[in-house]
């Protein structure tokens, strides 16, 4: 895998499902700049390729295509395999192949049904559709229809093949060990690695073990019963369920939507609460600020008191009132008619003279 990184291509962990559920995504170690790079046209099929030239089929060495081949002379790289259920482990795989080397043009086999059947077992895809999904994939330069089981040296030699890629743990089939392991002895094997987590054998373990869900699905898809292969009682009992499954949604959907409303009450109550007793706290701080003893309603009635009080009371004399000879005299008031000549000695009756007396002690 030396070749891999010489590429560029740097190693990234793939998306993994643990038993928990939980994902456990790797990152690039670096950004990649903003390119198109992807093909227009998918990968064309070998009998429909033009023969090669007649040069004879010369092998390249390991050390040589690592060094780097003229572009006219891309190190050829042939990978096999059912390819049933085209996925993500697939593809890793054939780019692996693809980055092998500077220079690769990759030639992918596919086994047709009849021999996959024979030998592995029974397939989700027919051949024709696996064929189309491996030219489509973007690492592909070249497609082998109907490949071999065993490659035979005849096989290599028409195809010009310099290195086969495959995953390096042995393949026990048609009676062999290891259908690879005379390609190996003859230092053509490279090696690559399979992606853990992902295969064509556990999606199909996936389905059959919720085989109900995906039935369930598929009918409500529109498929019939009878594409299915269901019975018309297991039918009705598929839609029975989904009825039910139905009921029990919108009764979680209503639990949680009351949850919510309760949440919320609980919430504005406990706002409410608390904005009462910050409210009661201040009108019983203003009730005691003015009624309370020493509270400004109290200040407020002395003040009062004492200003009625000395409203209604006598003004007090002052303490040091000036003498009878201090005080100023008097205005002598003095009748119009009377003259210092009448206030003569002039002999006057007896009972004129007490009215002239009271007359002097008015003057």
């Amino acid at each position: 895998m030396e070749a891999q990184s010489s590429s560029g291509l740097l190693p990234r962990k793939r998306r993994r499902e643990g038993s928990n559920g939980e994902t456990d995504e790797g990152e690039r170690l670096v950004k990649i700049p903003r390119c198109t790079v992807g093909l227009k046209h998918p990968a064309p099929f070998a009998d429909e390729l033009e023969p090669a030239d007649n040069k004879p089929y010369q092998r390249v060495s390991m050390e040589e295509a690592l060094r780097g081949t003229p572009l006219e002379r891309p190190v050829r790289v042939y990978a096999d395999g059912i390819f049933d259920v085209f996925h993500s482990g697939h593809a890793r795989a054939l780019m692996q192949a693809k980055c092998l080397f500077p220079n690769t043009h990759l030639i992918v086999g596919v086994c047709s049904d009849d021999l996959t059947h024979k030998y592995k077992g029974f397939t989700v895809m027919n051949e024709d559709e696996r064929y189309d999904a491996v030219t489509h994939c973007r690492y592909v330069d070249e497609v082998v229809r109907n490949a071999p089981w065993t490659l035979t040296p005849e096989f290599l030699a028409k195809h010009r093949i310099d290195f086969v890629a495959h995953d390096d743990i042995p393949y026990s089939s048609a009676g062999s060990d290891d259908v690879y392991k005379h390609i190996k002895d003859a230092g053509m094997f490279a090696p690559t690695q399979r992606t853990e987590g992902i295969s064509t054998s556990d999606i199909i373990t996936r389905i059959v073990r919720d085989y109900d869900v995906y039935v369930r699905r598929n009918l409500q898809r529109g498929y019939t019963a009878k594409e299915l292969n269901v019975s018309f009682i297991n039918e009705k009992k598929y839609h029975l369920q989904e009825r039910v499954d139905k009921v029990k949604r919108k009764v979680r959907d209503v639990e949680e939507k009351s949850k919510e409303f309760v949440q919320k009450v609980e919430e504005k109550s406990i706002d409410l609460i608390q904005k009462w007793e910050e409210k009661s706290r201040e009108f019983i701080g203003n009730f005691l600020q003015m009624f309370g003893p020493e509270g400004a309603l109290k200040h407020m009635l002395k003040e009062g008191k004492g200003r009625m009080l000395q409203a209604i009371s006598p003004r007090h004399s002052p303490s040091s009132s000036p003498t009878h000879e201090e005080r100023s005299p008097s205005p002598t008031f003095r009748l119009p008619f009377f003259t210092k000549t009448s206030l003569s000695p002039s002999p006057l009756p007896h009972h004129s003279g007490s009215y002239s007396t009271s007359m002097l002690e008015l003057s």
